[in-house]
């Protein structure tokens, strides 16, 4: 006798969808009907307000979190020659902008059970040519900060904080946002609050950011809203080669109003984290998410059970597959860096070189989170889980 088929959703469950509000939708028109649509006052109120909600002296808002890394990274002087420590477990962007600025990545494992770069492993890794750490705090658990800190200021090492996952997060009662680093936030889509693409770099440091704010305009000093001024001269200089990474107006027009609503966004989605931690805790088939040893606030960017081999006679790619085969959407964050064709063969990086990684990259998987996810939505997730669980038990 054949199991009956499974259930499958009518429509297909995103596993992220932004939430936006009319008021974004009437500070776009707003943008729109100004005929200011560029890098403006809109963007200068943004830089404002997100460098208050972190706690950060100055900011600079970019055109993506990976255009922050970049321009940090030369703002900080690293380039040819200089090592910089990262984790395995994060997205591409973080190694690559290391290679674009003629840099070398080295790798420090992870925690497997709650997928933060260890510093125990950063500190084996430090070498004559290490200039700058990047954590990244994946999933919205913020890294380990004190003892990373400490570390640093120990063999003298710019600490560039990826905390693209981490808007919201906060680390022993502080935010993220508010250490001694260069900091570097997302607003992709996914992201817990979106500008629909755009990243914010904060720092304490007035040289970082002078050197920042040159480098993403083409090198000009003034901003093109202050040079078009009624007031003002047309008139600028060049003070070096820069890049085009500014945000636009009508990308913080949505930014001006997601932010009040992050930490509303941040509880919605705890309690969905909660519902689903409380579903699969008795699932032998998943490895339920775990909480960070000290004291933090989990912003839930991503909702990342790992998937228990051993337990299924199904691999992490067939458990995405029949998710999605029952319109589930679902994400793989991450893929573990060093074991993509590029670093791999560049650098001779094998698997097994970062097993915690490695264990966590084959088993990952991203489970729909997001503020507006319905309890029957979440209840047609859990359900597909557990049935995929059932169906392809050992």
């Amino acid at each position: 006798m054949t199991s009956p088929r499974p259930a499958v959703r009518d429509s297909f469950l995103p596993f992220s969808r932004p939430t936006i509000g009319e008021e974004e939708v009437a500070e776009l028109l707003d943008c729109v009907r100004s005929g200011w649509l560029t890098s403006g006052p809109k963007v200068e109120q943004f830089t404002s307000q997100f460098a208050a909600y972190v706690g950060a002296r100055h900011a600079a808002a970019l055109s993506s979190a990976t255009a922050g890394l970049h321009l940090a990274l030369l703002a900080h002087g690293i380039g040819a020659g200089d090592e910089v420590i990262t984790t395995p477990l994060t997205f591409a962007a973080t190694l690559n902008v290391i290679e674009l600025v003629g840099a070398v990545p080295v790798l420090a494992d992870i925690d497997r059970h709650t997928l933060q770069i260890r510093v125990d492993e950063v500190a084996r890794a430090i070498g004559p040519r290490t200039r700058a750490v990047i954590p990244v705090h994946c999933v919205g658990q913020p890294v380990d900060l004190d003892p990373l800190l400490a570390l640093a200021r120990a063999h003298n090492l710019v600490v560039i904080e990826d905390a693209a996952h981490a808007v919201g997060t906060e680390y022993k009662g502080r935010r993220i946002g508010t250490f001694p680093t260069t900091r570097e936030f997302s607003f992709h889509p996914n992201k817990n609050i979106t500008t629909g693409a755009g990243g914010m770099l904060v720092t304490d440091d007035e040289d970082v950011l002078s050197r920042v704010i040159e480098l993403r305009f083409h090198g000009m000093q003034r901003d093109a809203w202050k040079r078009f001024d009624k007031e003002a001269s047309p008139r600028y200089d060049i003070a070096r080669p820069g890049y085009k990474y500014n945000m636009m107006d009508l990308q913080a027009a949505l930014g001006i109003h997601q932010l009040p609503r992050l930490d509303g966004f941040i509880e919605a989605r705890r309690r969905l984290a909660d519902r689903y931690q409380a579903a699969f805790q008795d699932l032998d088939a998943l490895i339920v998410p775990e909480a960070v040893a000290y004291p933090a606030r989990h912003a839930w960017h991503l909702y990342t059970p790992l998937v228990r081999l051993d337990a299924l006679t199904i691999d992490r790619d067939r458990f995405m597959r029949e998710l999605k085969a029952r319109n589930i959407g679902v994400g793989l964050h991450y893929t573990a860096a060093h074991e993509f064709s590029y670093y791999r063969d560049r650098y001779g990086w094998c698997p097994e070189d970062y097993p915690d990684a490695h264990f966590v990259s084959e088993r990952i998987l991203s489970l729909p989170l997001f503020p507006t996810l319905s309890g029957a939505e979440q209840d047609d997730v859990i359900a597909a889980v557990r049935d995929i669980a059932q169906r392809s038990a050992r």
